[in-house]
């Protein structure tokens, strides 16, 4: 059975990499030119390529991580084939670099994946394959692995420190977490993720342990009523006070401590967690961020997560507990209310689609905003109720931190911050049928096919400029 999932596993692997090629050498055709971004990270790699490290473009607001990784490939492509650096750092071998990532992203979202269903290993090779193939061409990860943006190599890298935390290698895992902060900045956020999973696991061990004393060895649920509140937060302040408990948690995570004082170092003496041009880049307390991510999770796992039976669960949840959701919906306007930031990128650059999304949906009238959040709780609550499968409750809280670490500051609304979180809250999913599966990789294709023919053949020009734009995440 294994053997016979290695050659589905292999068959697809260069299937998905035929296709990627044929579709990187139509964009390639199509726009030769670096486009957006690629203004800045293209020549940048270029002076890399020419050993001029200390030149740096101070628009560029993330580490060198990319351009050292395409010179730590491309060099010795130079070398055996006596080429020149110029031709070989092309705008079109740059970018190459991320489609290579693509495909060491599709193997690594596979290991992912056997790791944490192993259980399912006898009965679901093909659904494990058809996991990590539809989330391989997940969209807003998948475009992206056409031009020479950070987010296929930043998703690369901190898919790898995951895999090695999850086998207990927690020191390759922080080194590698390193080699993901060096792509973005906010990497750290999952680096510290990798550490909470340590964490967690040492909670549940402790509370196993309790409850084992009281002749309940029931694992942690979600507590909905204010004593189970009052018994884990109680069980919190015990397990963080303990002496035993400190020494145990620093001795499993020192190399992710390790990297939290070297990044605290860092931003000390960087005087921020950007680098370069800081004006665009202003963190703020952007709460309905979370929201926008719970309805892009919702959307995007529709076909594995939705079904009229967690439909009338949710509505029996909503009459057994009235008064939570309807404090939880006020919470949420509230945060609606006053906290909701508009970056400036937002409302005047229409070559994105959060620019569509943000005019044709929240700027209809002042009031959108408050209307959706009855659908913000249906989705945080399919969120909970998904997430929760299988997992503990110490494992969900780690998460859920790291899930606001990583979007509650951020100003601009872009999909891309989305891409990380999503696949690892879509990675712990159960294993979904097969239809299922085939259902969210059609989607995840029609949607690719969309935006990939809308980015080549319906360009468009400003008034103002002759410069050809196009549409894209």
């Amino acid at each position: 059975m294994e053997i016979f999932e290695g050659y589905i596993f292999t068959a697809l692997c260069s299937t998905n990499f035929l296709i990627s090629c044929l579709l990187f050498s139509q964009i390639t055709r199509e726009q030769r030119e670096p486009y957006m971004d690629e203004i800045f990270h293209v020549p940048q790699a270029q002076k890399f390529c020419e050993g001029k490290f200390h030149e740096w473009d101070p628009m560029i607001t993330t580490l060198p991580g990319l351009y050292l990784a395409s010179v730590g490939l491309i060099k010795p492509v130079v070398w055996l084939a006596d080429l020149t650096g110029k031709v070989v750092c092309s705008t079109a071998m740059l970018r190459f670099i991320n489609t290579l990532f693509n495909c060491g992203n599709l193997y690594l979202l596979y290991l992912i994946v056997c790791k944490l269903h192993i259980k399912d290993k006898s009965r679901a090779a093909w659904r494990r394959v058809l996991t990590a193939l539809s989330l391989s061409s997940f969209p807003v990860l998948y475009f992206f692995t056409f031009l020479y943006y950070t987010d296929a190599g930043s998703t690369f890298f901190t898919l790898f420190t995951y895999l090695m935390a999850l086998y207990g290698s927690h020191k390759a895992a922080a080194t590698l977490g390193v080699c993901a902060i060096l792509f973005r900045q906010t990497n750290v956020v999952w680096v510290g993720f990798c550490a909470g999973t340590v964490v967690a696991q040492r909670m549940d061990e402790t509370w196993l342990a309790e409850q084992t004393k009281k002749r309940d060895q029931r694992m942690p649920t979600v507590p909905l009523s204010v004593s189970g509140a009052k018994q884990l937060a109680r069980f919190l302040w015990e397990f963080a006070t303990a002496p035993a408990n400190l020494a145990a948690v620093v001795t499993a995570t020192w190399p992710y401590l390790l990297v939290a004082v070297g990044f605290a170092g860092f931003v000390a003496w960087n005087g921020g967690i950007v680098v370069g041009d800081r004006s665009s880049h202003e963190a703020c307390l952007n709460f309905p961020q979370l929201f926008y991510f719970l309805s892009f999770a919702l959307l995007f796992a529709l076909p594995v997560t939705l079904c009229h039976q967690r439909v009338l669960r949710f509505l029996q949840s909503l009459r057994r507990r009235p008064l939570l959701y309807l404090a939880l919906t006020a919470a949420a306007l509230l945060l609606v209310w006053k906290f909701t930031h508009v970056h400036r990128y937002l409302l005047a650059d229409n070559r994105h689609f959060p620019f569509y999304v943000w005019q044709r949906v929240y700027q209809r009238h002042q009031l959108v905003r408050y209307f959706l959040v009855p659908g913000y709780v249906f989705a945080a609550w399919t969120f909970v109720d998904t997430l929760l499968h299988g997992r503990s409750l110490f494992w969900a809280l780690a998460f859920s931190a790291c899930l606001l670490a990583s979007t509650v500051p951020q100003k601009l609304l872009e999909f891309r911050y989305f891409i990380m979180p999503y696949l690892l809250y879509r990675l712990h999913l159960p294993l979904a049928p097969t239809r299922r599966l085939l259902l969210e990789l059609g989607l995840y294709t029609a949607v690719n096919a969309a935006t990939i023919y809308v980015f080549l053949h319906r360009p468009f020009q400003w008034p103002d400029s002759t410069a050809v734009q196009r549409f894209m995440w």
